[in-house]
């Protein structure tokens, strides 16, 4: 017995060298709670998506199999807890993050994650700020507000044919650069004046004096850089005032709860928004299959931000890969220059860490549905003084098949 029980332990201690195995963690970053919950909740579900994608691969790094772990974290949409988060995942000694959401909670951590050596990939981060602070840690998979704030106001003004506009922002850092660089476009492009400009909070629900106010001007088009808990309700009573202006924002109010919180103030055709990003053409089908994969596995539809998020993890791997190592400090150069085709588009950045020839999506909504307009593709940073490219593939009448 002892010779067989010597074989059976010297196998046991050699089944470790045979299958070896580090495990590398991802930090997630976003609002888990309070009103963008259900935004930050998808930033989560679809980095989780690519971590189970990731394991049943079975990918080996260094010569060592990996194990992938999530470690989700909730910022609450603040700029203290976020940086709070930041060191937390700091301390944990993560690989790298995916996130945050918001812009001041963005720009803040960045600095954390710029200090410790750590990659992050906003996967919703619009404000031009958070990649022109010389970190060489900071990516995004969107594009930023330059080119978002000159292409609605463009569309605006060129396809709406609006000649008076009024502007409204909620004081964050995102919404209120967002509402900058789009006044800065309606300047530019020409043909329309901002008759007012008005401001609000993130958490405010009355709106009847700014409104009432606006009216005044008779505006065609209300822009608001914000988020939808918001706009839900302004909708609602710039429908009670008989405000009839038609309401154009990006990302953050681009959601599947939009609906919801406007109810029947959404109208058809009456909210115009803009996604930054999205796909065309034969990238269409695998975007198509994430959304329908998101529905089943969590019995909703995306939001907005799950396959950014999604593709951020991706992209993290690929460059760990190419790098074959899972240290930050040695697959970071690899992370700027790495080339992606994910379920978003095609990836890879710029010196700042923008997204090359990013591309934006816009939609309506009609019958209570997100529905896809246009998609504009332009250069992924845009300097001051230069325009996007012109508006391609308008889509027909037709309902999204979800999403985006």
């Amino acid at each position: 017995m002892r010779p067989t029980t010597a074989v059976t332990l010297a196998c046991c201690l050699a089944l470790p060298t045979a299958h070896a195995q580090t495990t590398v963690t991802i930090g997630t970053a976003s609002p888990l709670s309070g009103p963008g919950a259900h935004q930050g909740k998808d930033i989560e579900n679809g980095a989780r998506m690519a971590i189970d994608d990731l394991n049943a691969k079975g990918i080996a790094i260094g010569g060592k199999k990996i194990r992938w772990v999530l470690q989700p974290e909730d910022d609450a949409a603040d700029p203290k807890t976020g940086a709070s988060v930041a060191q937390k995942l700091v301390d944990a000694r993560v690989a790298g993050v995916v996130g945050h959401l918001n812009s001041g909670t963005t720009v803040p951590a960045s600095r954390i994650y710029a200090h410790a050596g750590i990659p992050q990939i906003s996967p919703a981060a619009t404000t031009p700020l958070y990649t022109h602070q010389g970190f060489k840690t900071a990516f995004r998979v969107v594009a930023n507000d330059n080119l978002v704030g000159r292409t609605l106001a463009r569309y605006a003004i060129a396809t709406m044919k609006a000649k008076k506009i009024a502007v409204i922002d909620d004081r964050t850092a995102f919404g209120q650069g967002l509402a900058d660089e789009f006044t800065k476009g309606v300047k530019a492009t020409g043909g329309a004046a901002i008759v007012s400009r008005q401001f609000t909070t993130d958490k405010a629900t009355d709106f009847n004096a700014i409104l009432t106010q606006i009216r005044g001007r008779q505006p065609d088009v209300i822009f608001y850089g914000g988020m939808d808990a918001v706009a839900g309700p302004m909708l609602k009573q710039m429908k009670a005032l008989g405000l009839h202006a038609k309401l154009v924002s990006g990302d953050g109010i681009c959601s599947e709860k939009m609906p919801l919180l406007a109810g029947d103030a959404l109208g058809d055709d009456n909210v115009i928004c803009v996604v930054a990003g999205g796909v065309s053409g034969p990238q269409e089908a695998g975007f198509d299959a994430f959304t329908q994969r998101y529905r089943q596995r969590y019995g909703q539809p995306l939001q907005t931000y799950a396959p950014y998020a999604y593709d951020a993890v991706m992209v993290l791997a690929t460059a760990m890969q190419q790098a074959q190592s899972t240290v930050p400090a040695r697959f970071l150069p690899a992370l700027g220059k790495v080339r992606y085709q994910g379920i978003t588009g095609d990836i890879s950045f710029d010196a700042n860490g923008d997204l090359r020839n990013a591309a934006l999506t816009l939609f309506t909504y009609r019958q209570g549905k997100k529905v896809k307009l246009s998609v504009v593709r332009g250069l992924g940073s845009v300097p001051a003084g230069e325009r996007s490219r012109g508006f391609e593939e308008p889509a027909p009448r037709l309902r999204s098949g979800g999403g985006m």
